[in-house]
C-alpha cells in the first residue's frame, strides 16, 4: 500500500514478470505528482500472489519479455520516473540551501539587535516569498512575485521591508517598487462592548484583556510582565520590556485590575506565563463565542491590539494633551501617536452618571475611569461622568 500525506491509500504492485512497480491508472491520475516523487521508491506492503497482479495494468507482462512495443513503453515509464526523482532531490537540495541562507539571516539580524517578535515575522515572510517561486539571491524574481500576487498594499508593503532588510544583509543590490499605503482609521469600540469580552473569557485571558485595556500596552508588552513589575501598594504596573522601540512607563491601574492579576496562580516569574500566540488563539476563539451569544457582530472586529487603540482614543478625548498620551503609549515620536488619537464624534454616545458627597466617594468614581463634570451647591454633591 503507498499512504499519502492527506491519509488516503492506494495499492501499488509488482508484476512478477516484469520486477515493475506499478498504480491503478486511475489511481495515478489522482495521485499529487509530488507526493508520487517522494514516495515512488516507498513500498510498505506488496501484493505479489493476486491474480490481477499478473494482468492488471502490467507494464512489462506478456509482451514485455518478448521485445514488444510494450516493453519499450516500460522502459521509458522508468526513464521518465528516474528523471523525476532526480529533480525532486535538485529540489529539496535547492530547498535545503534556501533554508540555511534565510537561518544565516535570522542569525545576522540577531546580532544587530532586532527583536525576535521582528525576526520571526520576517522570517515567515521569506519563506512566503520562496513557496511563492522567488529566489531569495534573485531580486528580479522577488520583484515578479510581488507583482503577480494580488496581496493588499499594507501586506506587500511587510514584503518589500522584510527583503529589503534581506537584500541589505547579503549586499544584493534591490530597488523596491513603490506602494501607496492608505492610512485607514482603527475600529474604536465602546467600553460596554470590551467589558463584555472580559466578563465573558476565562480567568488568565480575562484579566490579560484587563491590563491591556488599563495600560494601552501592546500584547507583547503585555506577555512580558512579571509578578515584581506589580506594585499593590500604588496600584501601578511598570512596562520594564517595551517592543518597537518604545520607552518603558509606569501606568496606574484601578485595583479592581490589581486583584483579578492577584488570583492567578504563580507558576514562574512572569504573571501569564504563556506565548502571546496561545493568547491570541484562546482569545479569538472566545470572542467568536462571545460574538454568538450576545449576537453582536461588532465584537468579531476586536483584536488585542484594539485595547490600545481604545485607551489612546479615550486618553486623548478626555485630556486633549497628546504629549501625555504619547507617553502613555511609550512612543519616542510624536507623529506615531497620531495614528491612535483619531478624533470621533463621541456627542451622541451615552454617558454614566454618578454624584460623590464626599472624598472618599470621589476618589472611588476616579478610580472607577469617572471623569469630573461640576459641583452642585443645591444638592451638595459632585457630579462625575463616563462613556458607556
Amino acid at each position: 500500500m503507498r499512504y499519502l500525506k492527506n491519509g488516503e491509500a492506494i495499492q501499488r504492485w509488482l508484476c512478477k514478470n516484469c520486477g515493475y512497480r506499478f498504480s491503478d491508472s486511475k489511481a495515478e491520475k489522482d495521485c499529487n505528482q509530488t507526493n508520487m516523487l517522494k514516495y515512488a521508491q516507498k513500498v510498505q506492503r506488496q501484493v505479489l500472489n493476486s491474480p490481477s497482479a499478473l494482468t492488471f495494468n502490467c507494464q512489462g507482462s506478456g509482451e514485455a519479455l518478448s521485445g514488444a512495443p510494450s516493453a519499450n513503453k516500460a522502459v521509458k515509464t522508468l526513464a521518465e520516473v528516474e528523471t523525476r526523482i532526480g529533480e525532486a532531490q535538485r529540489e529539496g537540495a535547492a530547498s535545503r540551501i534556501t533554508t540555511d541562507i534565510i537561518l544565516n539571516y535570522a542569525w545576522k539580524a540577531k546580532k544587530k539587535g532586532l527583536a525576535e517578535s521582528t525576526i520571526t515575522q520576517r522570517v515567515i515572510r521569506l519563506k512566503q516569498l520562496t513557496k511563492k517561486g522567488a529566489n531569495l539571491m534573485d531580486p528580479d524574481s522577488v520583484l515578479t512575485v510581488l507583482a503577480t500576487n494580488n496581496w493588499t498594499d499594507n501586506n506587500k508593503k511587510v514584503f518589500i521591508t522584510t527583503y529589503k532588510s534581506f537584500a541589505k544583509t547579503f549586499n544584493i543590490v534591490w530597488e523596491p517598487p513603490k506602494v501607496r499605503v492608505q492610512r485607514r482609521l482603527p475600529f474604536i469600540p465602546t467600553e460596554e462592548e470590551l467589558d463584555q469580552l472580559i466578563a465573558g473569557c476565562g480567568k488568565k485571558t480575562a484579566t490579560f484583556l484587563q491590563v491591556l485595556k488599563d495600560t494601552g500596552a501592546r500584547t507583547a508588552e503585555a506577555i512580558k510582565l512579571k509578578w515584581i513589575d506589580i506594585d499593590q501598594k500604588t496600584c501601578t504596573i511598570r512596562i520594564n520590556n517595551p517592543v518597537k522601540g518604545s520607552l518603558p512607563r509606569i501606568i496606574k491601574v484601578p485595583p479592581k485590575t490589581i486583584a483579578m492579576i492577584n488570583k492567578l496562580p504563580k507558576t514562574s516569574e512572569f504573571i501569564f506565563a504563556t506565548s502571546a500566540n496561545s493568547i491570541r488563539r484562546n482569545f479569538y476563539k472566545q470572542r467568536l463565542r462571545i460574538s454568538v451569544k450576545l449576537q453582536n457582530p461588532r465584537l468579531k472586529q476586536i483584536h488585542l491590539h484594539t485595547f490600545r487603540h481604545w485607551k489612546a482614543t479615550m486618553e486623548y478625548h478626555r485630556t486633549k494633551d497628546i504629549k501625555w498620551v504619547q507617553k502613555l503609549l511609550g512612543h519616542k515620536k510624536l507623529e506615531n501617536t497620531d495614528l491612535y488619537t483619531q478624533l470621533i464624534n463621541f456627542e451622541s454616545d451615552e454617558w454614566h452618571v454618578a454624584t460623590a458627597k464626599n472624598l472618599e466617594e470621589e476618589k472611588k468614581l476616579i478610580e472607577a475611569g469617572f471623569e469630573f463634570v461640576r459641583y452642585s451647591e443645591k444638592d451638595e454633591v459632585a457630579i462625575y461622568r463616563k462613556r458607556k
